[in-house]
């Protein structure tokens, strides 16, 4: 065997070995078969030159929300190696602001509570929303969003051991199908378990998994042939790298690419002054890229605008706003206009509910809900209050003076409501009646709410399998789309509660793709002719792996019965590469700045005049942090903090949050204790 077959079998195993090991099921397998091609494509000038030997190395994907997170897991669990780009200081994108949950037809947790859904029946419920009512046949990409349901919740549930026990029916829905949690809102839950685990494989095997935060994707690269290879992209420095292999895009929508060029100004225009439930970080990144490479298109003016926008009564002009999470409406909430009457089925699609809100021209709009309602989502409520975005009434009347109405006016209107209910016979076409009558000497949760623009149904072409595709409807090899980039999926309008679903239905599926395609790329090579090796195939083959002495033995013999090969490379040890970094770094310390004394105790009455965006302190769990520094890189936006300048965050910050995620991503801005 030449001293260059003998480089192939060490190069195999610095490369590849490490990670086959982590997956000692499938290693024996896989090791032989690429062993084997390593030997016969060792002398192939041909092989040499074949580009796939360069780019082919792992699976690239952009963007760290809830579909890449599922795309990068499906690929590790598919054997191969990641790296995850995402533009923002953390990970989770807008998955995170998730709030109604993930839908699933024929699911466990509906089995067990005897919900008698079908995927036949969220076939159905799809294509009605998709073709705003024309039709009942579903389209393609829907029929693997809903066929793939259930096992993305079994998947979530067994993979990441999460609590998808609640079960709630959402507007354009036939059966209650939505699951998330008893306590936190899904999205975060969802996402943050994803990305916890990710962010531990990137510290225990470094060499399969690699994230980059602050690290800007802006061009794809193509072959001589017209195949992505891999993609451009600038880190936090400024400073332009290349890395190879094929991509799975995985960038999110444009609902908030507000900029003169944009694309809302393109394709929705009309609706640029409506405030937006998005990130900043929503511009549409990957549709931008995919289209200048000649990647198709659809459906890129069908935006959704969600009827439940939250209303801070302070800032009540605030471009971006939190979402009232849809499961209110699905567990009795109404939707009454200034007069405090209904206009509306409150369980109708988003596109309807919205249409009728600009139709009827009775702002402002609120969703009231009675305490039966509220107590069946009673966290989210709480977590409305506790931000100013919901109010707490102790009766009808205290409701209807709020309202500047006479309470006999909406006392009418629930008796109105409670008749229908009993009735099941409402003329806006109403079918579910959950936690009616209301009565006026009960109490309610009450928003003010605005349509405001939630969701992009539009975006890049695929396949069923994820593949993207060019204007002509030809696959582009190379790259994949999961999540909310891709078109198609959810026709003109979107079902509450499948936006979670297509990020982990289409992030597996995309994953699960890339992944094939990978490997498939790695073994096409030419193989040469057995004279090219000396006459000497076919050969056996067979691996060793010794973990006591931490070495692999290769062992070949040849068919003719020629003398047996054998080679013994002692395993690399994994260490942290120098480049791209593989966790999601704390923003760094001022230059020169000493460090904070963690020990140190405030008082109260201190930290309350650290209370703007400029010299902002609030307390959380009994940490004193100073996040004046840290407001542009808060995922929530800076916001969601500034709420709570110069208080005591600590009962909704764990609302969200685990409390060791301070410590974890933000250590830095911790500068002392609460004095008791």
């Amino acid at each position: 065997v030449s001293t260059q077959s003998t480089g192939c079998f060490e190069s195999l195993t610095k490369y590849t070995l490490t990670h086959y090991i982590a997956l000692m099921d499938s290693a024996q397998r896989r090791a032989q078969k690429i062993t084997r091609h390593l030997l016969q494509s060792a002398a192939s000038p041909v092989a040499q030159q074949n580009t796939s030997s360069v780019h082919l190395g792992r699976v690239i994907v952009v963007g760290g929300g809830l579909a890449g997170l599922s795309a990068a897991h499906t690929v590790l669990e598919r054997g191969g190696r990641v790296l995850l780009l995402d533009k923002n200081p953390f990970l989770g994108g807008n998955s995170t602001k998730a709030t109604s949950g993930i839908n699933g037809a024929l699911t466990t947790t509906q089995i067990q509570l005897g919900i008698p859904d079908s995927p036949m029946s969220f076939e159905r419920d799809t294509a009605l929303s998709a073709t705003k009512g024309q039709s009942e046949k579903i389209h393609p990409l829907g029929k693997v969003l809903v066929w793939e349901s259930a096992p993305a919740v079994e998947w979530l549930m067994n993979k990441f051991d999460l609590d998808l026990s609640q079960v709630s029916r959402l507007g354009g829905h036939s059966q209650p199908r939505t699951h998330r949690g008893k306590e936190r809102f899904p999205g975060m839950t969802i996402t943050m378990a994803l990305m916890e685990k990710l962010e531990k494989f990137a510290e225990q095997i470094p060499d399969e998994v690699q994230i980059l935060l602050k690290a800007r994707v802006t061009k794809l690269l193509l072959d001589n042939q017209g195949s992505v290879i891999g993609v451009s992209y600038t880190d936090k420095d400024g400073k332009v790298t290349e890395v190879h292999g094929p991509v799975v895009i995985a960038t999110g929508g444009y609902a908030a690419d507000f900029a003169d060029d944009g694309l809302l100004k393109q394709y929705r225009p009309q609706w640029l002054h409506l405030p937006t439930t998005n990130g900043e970080h929503c511009t549409g990144d990957g549709i931008k890229m995919l289209r200048s490479i000649g990647g198709g298109m659809v459906d890129l003016e069908a935006v959704q605008v969600h009827p439940t926008g939250l209303v801070h009564p302070d800032d009540p002009d605030a471009k971006v706003k939190w979402l009232a999470a849809e499961a209110l409406r699905g567990v009795g909430g109404l939707i009454l206009d200034k007069e405090g009457q209904r206009f509306c089925n409150d369980l109708g699609t988003r596109d309807y509910v919205t249409g009728r809100m600009w139709d009827h021209n009775k702002p402002p709009y609120r969703l009231v809900l009675n305490s039966g309602a509220s107590s069946n989502i009673e966290w989210h409520c709480k977590h409305y209050e506790g931000r100013g975005l919901m109010k707490k009434y102790n009766s009808g009347e205290q409701l209807a003076r709020d309202m500047g109405i006479p309470p006999a006016q909406l006392e009418k209107s629930f008796k109105e409501y409670n008749a229908i209910a009993k009735s099941g016979k409402d003329p806006w076409g109403k079918k579910y009646f959950d936690n009616a009558p209301f009565e006026m000497k009960d109490s309610f949760y009450v928003a003010v709410i605005c349509p405001v623009l939630h969701y992009t149904m539009g975006g890049i072409s695929i396949d069923v399998d994820g593949g993207c595709l060019k204007e002509n409807g030809a696959r582009i090899p190379g790259v994949f789309g999961a999540g909310e980039v891709n078109g198609g999926v959810h026709g003109l309008n979107r079902l509450g509660g499948s936006s979670l679903l297509d990020c982990v239905v289409f992030g597996r599926v995309a994953g699960a793709s890339a992944a094939k395609y990978l490997l498939s790329e790695a073994l096409k090579a030419p193989a040469p002719s057995p004279a090219a090796v000396g006459g000497q195939l076919p050969f056996n083959s067979s691996i060793r792996m010794d973990p006591r002495t931490k070495s692999v033995t290769f062992n070949f013999s040849w068919e003719d019965n020629s003398v047996p090969v054998t080679t013994s490379v002692p395993l690399p040890t994994p260490s942290t590469p120098s480049s791209p970094t593989t966790a999601p770094a704390p923003p760094p310390a001022s230059s020169g700045a000493s460090k904070p004394d963690r020990n140190k105790e405030w008082p109260m009455d201190e930290i309350a005049k650290h209370n703007k965006k400029d010299d902002c302190w609030v307390v959380v769990n009994g940490q004193v942090l100073d996040t004046t520094k840290f407001l542009p890189d808060h995922p929530g936006g800076a916001k969601a903090i500034l709420l709570y300048a110069g208080k005591d965050a600590t009962e909704e910050f764990n609302m969200l949050h685990e409390p060791k995620v301070v410590e974890k991503y933000a250590p830095d801005i911790i500068i002392g204790k609460l004095k008791k």
